[in-house]
């Protein structure tokens, strides 16, 4: 318990990378993932740290259950004296009620444990604000032992469910208590189960036994308890009394928990009992942190393993859509159909701007349907793979906008290399003619084979060597945006994906972390 500082700085780092860890995808386990970073987080937050930095801290037993299983009524019975309320309205509350020693409210009233919670000092007093915890004092419990009532684990109220899961990773010792009819539920047997799993000081009470029955529930209890491995757990017996009825709001007699007060108590006043009942929940809780981490790391790796998964889908779609533009230009070209026409016509009954048009609706209609094609594969592709996010299409009429902005910025871009080639090749000639130049580059760079036609036109007019130089210079500028119209629609497609932000790291990180941690205890251990 005395733990060196080493470790305590291997937890904290630990802590640090459960809490960067995420699990943004909807993968098989995911949201097991969640809970589990959400439940070590708590424990590291609300107990094993605050825990091994103050092992002389009071012990806090958290007595949990199910709906109606008479918590609050065994609190205020233990206490003597009504400290929480019990009823009908039990699973609503957000407002947990520690009790303890006067000499004790100290080590509560901070942000030591349940670092979640605000603080009420005095009866509970439930509001419409985040869930706060319930400071109530009382010399009827021993110094060194604080009692809380914690809400339902099976609870109508997910907040409440959640809470209370919360409450239980932050005990010394978990006071579980279910009932003569509802003691072979499943809440309880996981609950059991859990603290079996992380080792904690556990103890069980078995809450209004009719007396005609008892013997044989309790044989029955205790077979169960000793099939699971659980049968050197305390258990505790209260009767069915008068006091139970009624949504448990009267207080049992002293006799009826006698023996539950007592076990609590001998665990903080021999300081031996106390010690090693904190020690045995902060040991186990740390045993436990190998198998619950690596499984995080596992999901990690699968988050990741399945984001590159989506990402290769995508960048294979795209990478066709760039095949299929190369493909076009390379080959029969945009010459065709109304720009065709124009060429053909080209320049005495067609204009340098009509063919320049005609060029750049053929460019701009090219790759929409490149990206058309490219989104359509990659929504099929997404829709096999498990956890892949929704979003990133958009409508034709969008992509077709973006892609005609950078069509139009192409166009004047060659245009302007036109007008300096000419005035490097000292071309004069009427006004109209620059147009009638970047028509022919135009033709020769986006009409396929049929460009060496325009090609040769343009030489005639600049010369071979600026001819060449022109369409060298106009080449790159049409490669620049083919790839910056595929680029930017490939990340507007990715984006839901890539906004998650999915890398290694975090899965090596947690491994490196845990690591730490074991080396630590280790050495501690020794």
């Amino acid at each position: 318990m005395h733990a060196r500082p080493e470790l305590l700085d291997a937890l904290t780092e630990l802590r640090k990378r459960l809490a960067a860890a995420r699990f943004p995808l909807d993968l098989p386990g995911a949201e097991r993932a969640r809970r589990s970073r959400a439940e070590l987080l708590a424990q590291l937050d609300g107990y094993l740290l605050p825990r091994l930095r103050h092992p002389e801290a009071p012990l806090l037993a958290v007595v949990g259950g199910s709906t109606g299983a008479g918590k609050s009524t065994l609190v205020n019975s233990l206490v003597g004296r009504r400290v929480t309320e019990a009823g009908v309205l039990r699973p609503t509350t957000r407002t947990p009620v520690l009790v303890c020693h006067p000499h004790d409210q100290h080590w509560f009233s901070g942000r030591r444990v349940l670092p979640q919670l605000g603080r009420v000092v005095g009866p509970r007093q439930e509001t419409e604000g985040p869930p706060a915890l319930a400071l109530v004092t009382t010399r009827a419990l021993p110094a060194g032992l604080a009692l809380l009532d914690a809400p339902d684990i099976d609870s109508l109220v997910a907040a409440n469910r959640d809470l209370a899961a919360d409450i239980l990773c932050a005990a010394d010792i978990w006071v579980l208590v279910t009932t003569a009819s509802r003691y072979a539920d499943a809440v309880p047997w996981h609950l059991l189960r859990s603290a079996r799993e992380y080792d904690v000081t556990l103890a069980t009470v078995l809450d209004r036994v009719p007396h005609q029955i008892a013997a044989e529930i309790s044989r029955h209890y205790d077979s169960l308890l000793d099939h699971a491995g659980l049968g050197d757990v305390p258990r505790f017996t209260v009767p069915e009394l008068p006091e139970s009825a009624g949504g448990g709001s009267g207080l049992l007699p002293a006799s009826a928990v006698a023996g539950l007060r007592e076990w609590l108590s001998s665990r903080a006043q021999d300081p031996a009992a106390r010690a090693g009942a904190a020690a045995r929940t902060a040991t186990g809780a740390l045993g436990s942190l190998r198998a619950r981490v690596a499984a995080l790391a596992s999901a990690g790796a699968a988050q990741y393993a399945a984001a590159v998964r989506l990402d290769q889908r995508l960048a294979e779609a795209y990478a066709e859509a760039d095949r299929r533009v190369r493909a076009c230009l390379s080959g029969g070209g945009l010459l065709t159909g109304q720009a065709r026409a124009h060429w053909l016509a080209f320049p005495e009954d067609a204009s340098a701007e009509e063919l320049l048009d005609a060029l750049t609706h053929g460019l701009t209609g090219l790759l929409v349907e490149a990206v058309s094609a490219a989104d359509e594969r990659v929504t099929a592709a997404w829709r096999h793979e498990p956890g892949a996010p929704a979003g990133g299409d958009d409508t034709g009429e969008a992509v077709r906008e973006r892609v005609g902005l950078l069509v139009r910025r192409l166009r004047r871009c060659l245009e302007e290399l036109t007008e300096e080639a000419r005035a490097s090749a000292g071309a004069r000639g009427e006004p109209g003619e620059d147009a009638e130049t970047a028509a022919l580059l135009a033709a020769a760079l986006l009409g396929g084979r049929t460009g060496n036609v325009a090609q040769q036109a343009l030489a005639g007019v600049l010369g071979p060597r600026v001819a060449v130089k022109l369409r060298d210079q106009g080449a790159r500028q049409v490669r620049a945006c083919v790839e910056r119209v595929l680029t930017c629609e490939r990340e507007r497609r990715g984006a839901p994906l890539h906004r998650l932000g999915i890398t290694a790291a975090p899965q090596v990180e947690l491994v490196a972390a845990l690591s730490a941690v074991q080396a630590r205890h280790t050495r501690t251990a020794a």
